[in-house]
């Protein structure tokens, strides 16, 4: 049995088809009333609407449903990680654990396999991250996706379907920071757009943040060749390029002055002011990190954004 612990759309997507490619899933999610509704109507309309579950996909509101799991993947958002641990770490404690959110944690700036670690030692910890969108992996459509870290050589068959197709890597410090780092990048390609700034402003401010990325990596100890996989570039073509982005679609939102839903979870918003401490912690030059920082913060406006960028000294490439 696979056990997903958070029923938001990308673990639902995930159960749904590790499901329906014959595995025995139970999927984990805290509000009894969610799991009720769930339960009767098998989907999760509040979060993947219209995707309907397989005969083999439980859900459970008992965390201690997962413990016979052969894996546990963590689908919780990067910011409620460390808190959900603190409460019930001990029940998961020496199941392998997954983790299957994005960002870097703004209270301790340490990203999601280091905050596993600490909270459950005795557990196999890994991250599967990579391009792609929730709709597409319950629809079936082929996806590839990055799985890093501890004891993934038994995982990657485990968790790899007919359309979901996993590549190991032992660089979870590469796989994760790319996984970040992205959305920072992403944000700052839809202020561009939203801006009215063009396409070829979006692919210099791209391109300009895929670098910034790999130097931040490598300061980090990422190996020098994971940014360039599914996990760091593969990762920021999608999510730069789509408008099923939550982070373009913010970043577009800031850019023209438009207001955006606060309910929408934007992973990239805590990453880019926890990079910003980070970089100033290690008196680290991040000008397009910086950059959607302090927008966000409203510490600068779009005028002086765009003119620190375009303003910085000449250089070789």
């Amino acid at each position: 049995m696979i056990g997903v612990a958070g029923a938001g759309a990308f673990g639902t997507a995930l159960a749904v088809a590790l499901a329906a490619a014959g595995r025995q899933v139970t999927l984990w999610a805290r509000d009894a009333d969610h799991v009720a509704a769930m339960a009767e109507s098998r989907s999760n309309a509040a979060r993947l609407d219209g995707v309907k579950f397989p005969a083999s996909l439980g859900v459970t509101g008992d965390l201690r449903d997962l413990i016979k799991a052969e894996a546990v993947l963590l689908a919780l958002p990067m910011q409620a990680l460390a808190g959900f641990l603190g409460q019930n770490g001990s029940v998961l404690n020496g199941l392998p654990l997954v983790v299957c959110c994005k960002g870097i944690d703004l209270a301790t700036l340490r990203g999601p396999t280091a905050i596993v670690r600490d909270l459950c030692p005795q557990s196999a910890v890994s991250i599967l991250t990579g391009p792609s969108f929730a709709a597409d992996i319950a629809r079936g459509l082929p996806t590839a996706l990055t799985l890093a870290g501890q004891g993934v050589e038994a995982l990657q068959p485990l968790l790899s379907t007919a359309t979901l197709r996993l590549y190991r890597s032992d660089d979870a410090v590469g796989a994760e920071l790319g996984g970040a780092l992205k959305n920072v990048v992403a944000i700052a390609a839809g202020v561009v757009l939203g801006a009215g700034l063009g396409e070829s402003a979006r692919a210099a401010l791209i391109t300009r943040g895929f670098a910034e990325m790999q130097r931040f990596a490598l300061l980090q100890g990422a190996a020098s060749d994971t940014l360039l996989g599914l996990s760091g570039l593969g990762d920021l073509i999608l999510t730069c390029t789509s408008t099923q982005s939550r982070n373009l679609r913010y970043g577009m939102a800031l850019g023209s002055g438009a207001a955006f839903d606060r309910a929408i979870t934007v992973e990239g918003v805590a990453t880019a002011q926890a990079i910003e401490q980070i970089a100033q912690n290690q008196s680290l030059d991040m000008p397009v990190s910086t950059m959607v920082a302090r927008l966000i913060g409203q510490d600068i406006t779009l005028d002086q954004a765009i003119h620190s960028l375009m303003s910085r000294p000449l250089r070789k490439e």
